[in-house]
C-alpha cells in the first residue's frame, strides 16, 4: 500500500513540474521549426515570413530556427516532428494533401496519430505556369499536345503525394492524357527549371511564384487555375474547369507538434500564430499569401482532413495498384 501511495505522489510531482515547465514555454531556448520542402519554396516562404511576427506574440526571447529536411514529399519532416520531444522546442510545418495522403499509399515513418495539428496558415490553389515566351496560350494546347502525342509534355510537380503531384494526375485522368511528370524536390527547383527553359509545363501553388505576383512579373505566365473560381489576384486566368476540365486542388499549409504536447502550449502557440497572420506588417510583407490566408483553429482543421482523406482513398489506390505493376 505505501509502495502505490509512493507512486502517486511521484506521478503527481511529475505531473505538477511537466505544468511547471510548459506554464514557462517558450523560455530563450531556440524553437526548431522543420520544414519538408527546401528553402526558397512556398511553405518554406511562408513560414520565414511569419515565424518573427509570431515571436513577437509568444514575447520574451523567442527564437524560432528554420530547419529544412527535404525529400519524400515532406515525409522525412512529418516524421521529424512526430519524433520530436513533447516540449514544443521543435515543431514543424504540415503541408496538406500530402500529410493525409502519403501514408494511404504506403507504410511511412509516421502516423497521424503521432502529431498535433495546431492551426492552418493559408490554402493556396494550384497554378499551371508556363515560360513566358512558351508556345501554349492556354490549358487547352497543352491537352491538344498531350493527345496527339502522349507523353510529350513535360510537367513538374513537388514529389509523390504532394498537391502538384496529385493535381497532375487528377488532370490527368479527367482530360484523359498522360504528361511526362519530373518530380522535383520544392517549388524552387522547379521554378529554375521553367526560367531556365527545362521544364514545359509547372504545377506550382498560387502563392509560391513571385514571378506571377512581385517585381518579376512576366517571367511566368499562369494559363490554369484549379480552383472553384478565379482568383481575385489573377483575375485574367481561367479555372480548369473553363478549359472543360473540373478539377480543383488546393495545397493547405499549417504548423504543428507532437501529439504530446500540453493543450496549454498549443494554445498558446494557436493564438499567436493566428494574431501574427493578422498583423498589417505582416500581410504588407507578404503579398503573394494576402490572396490565400486562411486561418483555421488545429481541431477543426484536423476535422476537415478526416473528410478530405475520404475523397483522396481513391487515388491512393491508383497509385498502389501502378506501384505493383
Amino acid at each position: 500500500m505505501r509502495g502505490k501511495v509512493v507512486a502517486l505522489v511521484a506521478a503527481a510531482v511529475g505531473v505538477a513540474a511537466c505544468g511547471s515547465a510548459w506554464a514557462g514555454w517558450p523560455d530563450d531556448k531556440p524553437i526548431e521549426v522543420v520544414i519538408g520542402f527546401a528553402p526558397g519554396g512556398g511553405t518554406d516562404v511562408m513560414a520565414r515570413k511569419l515565424l518573427p511576427f509570431v515571436e513577437q506574440r509568444l514575447g520574451g526571447k523567442t527564437k524560432f530556427v528554420v530547419l529544412n529536411k527535404p525529400g519524400a514529399g515532406g515525409e522525412i519532416a512529418f516524421a521529424a516532428i512526430a519524433r520530436a520531444a513533447p516540449d514544443a522546442y521543435a515543431i514543424g510545418v504540415v503541408n496538406v494533401p500530402g500529410y493525409n495522403f502519403i501514408p494511404m499509399t504506403r507504410k511511412t515513418q509516421y502516423s497521424m496519430d503521432e502529431i498535433r495539428l495546431v492551426a492552418r496558415v493559408v490554402d493556396d490553389p494550384s497554378v499551371i505556369v508556363v515560360p513566358a515566351e512558351s508556345k501554349f496560350t492556354g490549358l487547352a494546347d497543352v491537352l491538344s499536345a498531350l493527345r496527339s502525342k502522349p507523353g510529350s509534355v513535360t510537367f513538374g510537380h513537388n514529389g509523390a503525394g504532394t498537391n502538384g503531384h496529385l493535381a497532375v494526375r487528377m488532370l490527368a485522368n479527367a482530360a484523359k492524357v498522360e504528361p511526362n511528370e519530373i518530380s522535383y524536390r520544392g517549388t524552387a527547383a522547379q521554378r529554375t527549371d521553367l526560367l531556365g527553359g527545362h521544364l514545359q509545363v509547372g504545377m506550382v501553388s498560387l502563392s509560391e511564384v513571385p514571378e506571377l505576383h512581385g517585381t518579376n512579373k512576366g517571367q511566368l505566365r499562369a494559363i490554369a487555375i484549379l480552383s472553384k473560381s478565379r482568383s481575385p489576384s489573377l483575375p485574367d486566368v481561367p479555372t480548369a474547369e473553363e478549359a472543360g476540365i473540373p478539377v480543383t486542388m488546393t495545397a493547405e499549409r499549417g504548423f504543428a507538434v507532437p501529439k504530446a504536447v500540453s493543450d496549454e502550449v498549443a494554445k498558446k502557440l494557436e493564438a499567436a500564430i493566428a494574431e501574427g497572420l493578422r498583423d498589417p506588417e505582416y500581410i504588407k510583407s507578404s503579398p503573394g499569401d494576402a490572396a490565400v490566408l486562411a486561418f483555421m483553429p488545429g481541431a477543426e482543421w484536423q476535422k476537415r482532413l478526416d473528410d478530405m482523406s475520404q475523397s483522396l482513398r481513391p487515388f491512393a489506390e491508383e497509385m498502389r495498384a501502378q506501384e505493383q505493376k
